[in-house]
């Protein structure tokens, strides 16, 4: 896939790239990142397939398929690789960011390694405020005005990733209009939230070059394959049929 980004409308039909908006969901160029980075989640074990005992996530979705971007942490090569490819692309946004936030908790690592790579204050954001305290979602020294850029390990339906945004926002008072991901499932879903919220979407990889990357080395099979894009496309709907 070529430098672009997709026209949410025409994403719906065709799924493929359109002239340049902003605010709509931004693809980095999938080659070199987008397939060294499948192949890094499927040699390391961090990409499972169980049809027949789908995995529900937090959000209540049953999916075939579960991508563990944690387990990269552990492989130093891979590490180095993805938070090389995660400031790179943060280095070529729009607007030099004056932060780097990450979303608790997967992100937080991820984030703390690209501020720390740029030279960049670093916060995080809890999924809820605290219970005790200053009751707080914002960890760290984040003063007001800031333009933020937020990291996330990977983008489902894009719910968490907004939230995150909302916190920065509105609880501190900050400027963010880009988000930088490892991986994302391209449910349509996480493209109407960036466009409600105002975000442009910037993931390294896809679900999409993850199959092909998976069918080339002949780690799934066709079926299987097909079976993961009719997920995709139905994400809510397909564990209703297991």
């Amino acid at each position: 896939m070529e430098w672009g980004e997709v026209n949410v409308a025409n994403f719906r039909e065709s799924n493929t790239s359109q002239p340049c908006h902003r605010f709509l969901l931004c693809y980095h160029p999938l080659m070199p990142h987008g397939e060294r980075i499948a192949e890094f989640l499927l040699s390391i074990g961090a990409v499972k397939l169980s049809p027949s005992k789908p995995f529900t996530w937090v959000s209540g979705i049953k999916s075939p398929i579960y991508c563990d971007n944690r387990m990269i942490y552990s492989h130093p090569d891979a590490r180095d690789f993805i938070v090389n490819a995660l400031a790179s692309r943060v280095k070529t946004l729009h607007v030099e960011p004056d932060v780097i936030a990450g979303t608790a908790t997967a992100a937080i690592g991820w984030a703390a390694l690209v501020a720390d790579r740029l030279g960049l204050p670093f916060v995080y954001v809890r999924a809820q405020a605290k219970e005790h305290g200053a009751k707080k979602r914002i960890e760290g020294d984040l003063k007001p005005e800031k333009h933020v850029v937020v990291i996330e390990d990977l983008i489902s339906t894009g719910g968490s990733s907004v939230s995150t945004v909302s916190a920065l926002r509105e609880e501190g008072k900050a400027t963010v209009s880009d988000i930088v991901s490892i991986f994302t499932y391209e449910f349509l879903s996480s493209l109407d939230h960036a466009q409600i919220e105002r975000i442009a979407l910037h993931p390294l990889s896809s679900i999409s070059t993850l199959l092909k990357v998976a069918l080339r080395e002949g780690r799934v099979s066709e079926e299987e394959a097909t079976m993961v894009e009719k997920f995709i496309e139905e994400p809510t709907e397909w564990g209703k049929n297991i």
